[in-house]
């Protein structure tokens, strides 16, 4: 052998290593498929030329040469406990507040995951090298299945980087994402084989079957999520955890979030439940977790579940159904909508005939065509949505769906949000988005007008009566009675209700607006810092960005709404329509304020106050609550295991407050 050979072997393994991982973990491939398999082949050639250099961890290994006899019971070193879960909203606040209790109303931050409807194994890594793969079994004893998984792309047979721990067990969920299962179902279907019924049914098969050569033409992939037994380990928390499986090449799950209360943590629970379907995988719920690793070691695990997670689950109903059609609708902003028209079927007790597209590029990516036989999903109380195609019952040529370059209502061009996936109407008067941001003006979180319906709206503006949201507190009782279904008793009630809308306040007003990216959280939030509208429309984009919440996007959205001709036009019409824009805070600006002006920090942990009850409490008396101490912070009030926080306050000279003294400041005594 040349001596450069021995060189250029290493050189290989190491540029496809390298080349998995981007494609793999950070899902930013550098090079096409065919410069990658002309690299694994000079690989391969070296290798069978030289089989004395083949090393177990070498890319060429992931594939056994023959079936194994059986799977082997191998009994878990940490037990892999099962996880408590609700399917209720309600009972999840109540473990919240059962396990902050537990730990004494101490600072707690919640990690927010996705929980993959998959396969849940085991990976043991011995100096760096991966030695075992287990199911999960009954928790204390799974299959091996290493063979299985040395096929599997994302895993890496050898960690990379530095700081590798000597053992290191990682547990995550083997799945497949539903575009591998179409593709694997036409396989099927071409073979004369049946064809899979779902991915979770497709991934749990592959993984337990005894020739690694049959599941490598699976399409398997891998999250990983939690930690097993391991010495080494450097994290003290679930996110560095994470970010040391990235750094050592592993697939840590995505779109994690860590949130600062458990309460936060279910806001963003609802918030990311409404975003599931920009998925290409199945998942089944959502998944809480302590982050801290000392805090879930002091909650400790009852012999079933650990005290310090719980999943969030959503009752999910499949089913098959035709696409007879694909229409477009105007949102309020002017995003166009695609809606697939489905033959009725029934799901979760329901008859289901439309389902939301989302956008171009969610048909696009899931190859959606008029003709199609389509899975609907409805998971909980989310609104049904497609799946993907059944693409091995496609029985004809079906044209690929062609998105319209124009308004359906107004005949404007679209045009597509600047490094987004979504296609607007920019015809801020286009007669769609009015009806639209007028009935959502209507709504009950917004002005709360009752007897304004979806009909009555179209009336009001395809007649010219209403064209923007100060029309309404200008309408008479003869013009509202000649319209169907109008009566003088009918117009009599709607004036009335609307005369009442008017005194709503800032919040539901900055809901009522239609801003993007502001909806009844964000507005409250914003109100809790404003006195009232002109305050808000003094402030800057940096000023609105550096309140908790908040951030650069939406300050960016909010200025430029405020001082677009259309923002301006909207506010001075309802001002001089008499509609409240004070906030609670600027209501109340008469009586007494002592804490007017002030800016806050809580640290540690507090007796008499929960972390939301002083922040509500401080901006009920003027004070604007904040996050972190900064040289513009004017107290920091300080309880028990107060931590760096405190630190910072006495560095930059920051008054600091016990309990008793800001309830002393606060006449809360």
């Amino acid at each position: 052998m040349s001596r450069l050979a021995p060189q250029r072997l290493e050189d290989l393994r190491a540029l496809i290593r390298y080349h998995d991982r981007k494609y793999y973990v950070d899902a930013q491939p550098e090079i096409s498929d065919l410069e990658y398999d002309r690299l694994m082949q000079e690989l391969q050639t070296l290798e069978s030329d030289h089989p004395e250099w083949i090393t177990p961890d070498s890319p060429t290994q992931r594939i056994g040469d023959a079936p194994i006899a059986a799977l082997e019971n191998v009994p878990h070193r940490v037990p892999m406990l099962s996880i408590d879960n609700t399917y209720s909203l309600g009972e999840l606040r109540q473990y919240g507040q059962r396990t902050l209790k537990a730990l004494g109303d101490e600072p707690t931050e919640w990690v927010v995951e996705l929980k993959v409807d998959g396969v849940a194994v085991s990976l043991l890594y011995e100096q760096g090298l991966l030695v075992r793969g287990v199911t999960r079994g009954n928790g204390r004893v799974g299959n091996d299945i290493t063979h299985n998984v040395k096929t599997i792309g994302d895993v890496p047979l050898r960690l990379l980087g530095t700081g590798v721990p000597p053992v290191l067990e990682v547990r995550g969920e083997i799945y497949m994402t539903n575009s591998d299962l179409a593709a694997l179902n036409e396989r099927q279907r071409a073979r004369g084989e049946k064809p899979f019924a779902n991915t979770r049914n497709g991934a749990a098969g592959a993984a337990q079957l005894l020739d690694p050569r049959i599941c490598a033409e699976r399409p398997l992939r891998m999250f990983c999520h939690g930690v097993g037994y391991c010495q080494g380990l450097a994290a003290a928390n679930h996110m560095e955890f994470l970010a040391e499986l990235r750094q050592f090449g592993l697939p840590a799950t995505p779109h994690v979030a860590c949130l600062p209360t458990f309460d936060a943590a279910v806001a963003h629970c609802e918030q990311l439940a409404e975003r599931l379907y920009e998925l290409d995988f199945e998942v089944d719920g959502l998944v809480l977790k302590v982050n801290r690793f000392d805090q879930r070691a002091r909650l400790g695990s009852t012999s079933k579940s650990p005290r310090w997670v719980i999943a969030y689950k959503f009752e999910k109903y499949e089913a098959a159904t035709r696409v007879n059609n694909i229409v477009v609708q105007v949102g309020k902003a002017g995003t166009i909508t695609p809606v697939a028209d489905l033959e009725p079927v029934e799901l979760a007790g329901t008859t289901v005939s439309r389902a939301s597209l989302h956008n171009a590029e969610e048909i696009a990516r899931k190859d959606i065509r008029i003709g199609d036989i389509v899975v609907v999903e409805k998971a909980g109380k989310i609104i049904p949505h497609v799946v993907r195609v059944e693409k091995h019952l496609r029985q004809s040529q079906l044209a690929p769906y062609a998105f319209p370059t124009n308004c359906p209502e107004c005949a404007t061009a679209l045009l597509k949000d600047s490094g987004g996936v979504y296609i607007r109407c920019p015809n801020y008067r286009c007669p769609a988005q009015v009806k639209e941001r007028i009935r959502y003006f209507a709504s009950r979180n917004a002005m709360d007008i009752e007897g304004l319906g979806d009909k009555l709206v179209d009336q009001l503006v395809d007649t010219g009566l209403v064209a923007d949201y100060a029309d309404l507190y200008n309408l008479q009782e003869v013009q509202l009675v000649p319209l169907e279904r109008m009566g003088q008793k009918s117009a009599a009630n709607l004036l009335r209700n609307i005369d009442e809308s008017r005194s709503r306040g800032l919040a539901r007003l900055l809901n009522a607006l239609s801003v993007r990216h502001v909806g009844s959280r964000v507005a409250t939030v914003l109100a809790e810092h404003f006195d009232d509208m002109n305050e808000l429309e003094q402030a800057s984009i940096e000023t609105l960005s550096s309140i908790r919440e908040i951030g650069p996007i939406i300050a960016e959205s909010v200025y430029q709404y405020l001082h677009s001709d259309e923002g301006q036009e909207a506010i001075a019409g309802l001002r001089d329509a008499g509609v409240s824009m004070e906030s609670e805070r600027g209501a109340q600006s008469g009586t007494a304020q002592p804490l007017a002006g002030k800016t806050f920090v809580i640290t540690g942990t507090l007796t008499h106050y929960t972390r939301e009850q002083i922040e509500t409490l401080i901006s009920r008396l003027g004070g604007r609550p904040a996050s972190s101490v900064s040289a513009k912070t004017d107290f920091l009030v300080a309880g028990e295991k107060a931590g760096s926080k405190l630190a910072k306050a006495q560095q930059l000279g920051v008054r600091v407050l016990t309990e008793s003294q800001f309830r002393a400041l606060a006449g809360d005594e």
